[in-house]
């Protein structure tokens, strides 16, 4: 069970983390608090802020749901499910809650959709290469 739990919700908690407060200052404005700063060899200053590396954890976590798409196994159907819903969550919190009108959380909500467009493709393409028709 523990294995068809969607992964997306993930970088969904750790943004409601940090708009509350949990993981920085609070509000919008810890999406924008720069988490990674190094100096480039260039001479170039590169920062990554905690939005942008909510995406790149999004994306991470996109990777291995589509692994897991390819899995045989009765799992699937439930992560399926449970995928739609994390979607489903993303996108009610976007239209209904204003700290989540944001372009961080309205990647992060296509990443969902992505996840779970992909995820059913995936499995609907793998369970074709499964059936046989015997002549």
């Amino acid at each position: 069970m523990i294995a068809a739990m969607p992964l997306m919700i993930i970088p969904f908690i750790l943004y409601n983390l940090a708009v509350v407060g949990l993981l920085g200052d609070g509000g919008i404005a810890a999406l924008h608090h720069d988490v990674i700063v190094l100096s480039m060899l260039s001479g170039a200053i590169w920062s990554m802020a905690l939005g942008d590396l909510l995406i790149v954890v999004a994306l991470v976590v996109l990777f291995f749901e589509i692994l897991k798409a390819t899995r045989p196994g009765s799992g699937n159907l439930m992560n399926h499910i449970l995928s739609m819903l994390v979607f489903i969550v993303f996108l009610v919190e976007f239209l209904l809650v204003q700290d989540a009108a944001t372009q961080v959380f309205f990647i992060l909500m296509t990443i969902a959709l992505i996840d779970v467009i992909g995820g059913f493709a995936v499995s609907i393409r793998s369970a074709g290469r499964d059936v046989s028709i015997g002549l």
